[in-house]
């Protein structure tokens, strides 16, 4: 394993929680600082991203708004619905700027922590930026003992006029000038070992493999094992020295789909606070379906073998 990631490992091991409660909420909240704010002046929306589980019970005010509204299709799941698209889905879901926003997932596993992230970076890349994640999701709320409602929030949809901010977005052509040399950056791969090693991939991608001069930082460093609460703050130098992030120089997280992606995205630049860092949301997908150069590429009969196997 590569020096500079053995050194963030330790950097990690020795962080705190770090969690916001009531007044600032920040961006990740625990169960008792979301209940201490509901109800009172400029509660926020609350937007429930489960594809199922929200008519049987959730957080009261919430608003169903399923993750896959805010990505792509089957053949690139990652990729960034069209701004107009995103607006009009904004719209309906009862979404201002002007109003705090917490995303909740269901909770069950790291993995699921990807979604919440994903569609916070999609709204803050969108103009808003009082925004949350409910750390743990909805199994946090329930694990906390706090009440479900069964009653569907139908919201008074707004007006918008949204456009999106690309700081924290990568672009295929961004990437490819990266690994040619033409632009520097720190080119962070958060899928498992065996995704960046090639010996898997997503079912979408043309090819196995990585980014020429990736590091792999899977997403699950940021878990303590068996959390499904992401556990992660603290010394932004430490992180910046071990990811070897110098004052020119940005970080670029990917994966598969910009799922995974996104918890590295959301810990490293949202609760570690480090500047410059972006998501690359078409990931490997996108990636692979282009000619431009990879690594740990297996021969044909190891590429057809892995097509068979998938992953985010």
């Amino acid at each position: 394993m590569n020096r500079n990631i053995v050194r963030l490992l330790s950097c990690i091991a020795a962080l705190g929680t770090g969690l916001a409660h009531a007044e600032a909420l920040g961006p990740l909240v625990t169960p008792a600082g979301l209940d201490a704010v509901l109800g009172g002046d400029n509660a926020p929306v609350v937007l429930d991203i489960r594809a199922e589980g929200y008519d049987a019970g959730h957080i009261a005010g919430a608003v169903s708004a399923p993750y896959g509204l805010f990505r792509g299709p089957a053949g690139n799941p990652g990729a960034v619905p069209p701004v107009e698209t995103l607006e009009t889905t904004y719209e309906g879901l009862g979404l201002d700027p002007a109003r705090p926003v917490v995303v909740v997932s269901q909770g069950d596993t790291d993995t699921d922590f990807g979604a919440s992230a994903r569609v916070y970076w999609t709204l803050k890349s969108s103009g808003f930026s009082d925004l949350s994640i409910l750390n743990g999701g909805a199994m946090a709320w329930v694990n906390a003992g706090l009440p479900l409602s069964d009653s569907a929030v139908i919201p008074e949809a707004t007006e918008l006029s949204i456009i999106w901010d690309n700081r924290w977005t990568a672009t295929t052509d961004e990437v490819a000038r990266i690994v040619g040399g033409e632009e520097k950056a720190v080119l962070i791969d958060a899928r498992p070992q065996a995704f960046f090693d090639g010996k898997r991939s997503h079912g979408a991608a043309r090819r196995p493999g990585t980014l020429p001069g990736a590091e792999n930082l899977p997403y699950t460093t940021f878990f303590r094992p068996g959390a499904t609460a992401i556990d992660t703050s603290g010394d932004i130098a430490a992180l910046k020295q071990a990811l070897g992030v110098d004052a020119d120089e940005g970080v670029v997280s990917f994966c598969n789909t910009g799922h995974w992606a996104a918890t590295d995205w959301f810990a490293l630049s949202e609760v570690a606070g480090i500047e410059n860092v972006r998501l690359y949301p078409g990931s490997m997908v996108e990636y692979s379906q282009t000619d431009g150069e990879m690594a740990n590429v297996p021969g044909l009969f190891g590429n057809l073998l892995h097509q068979l196997k998938g992953g985010n």
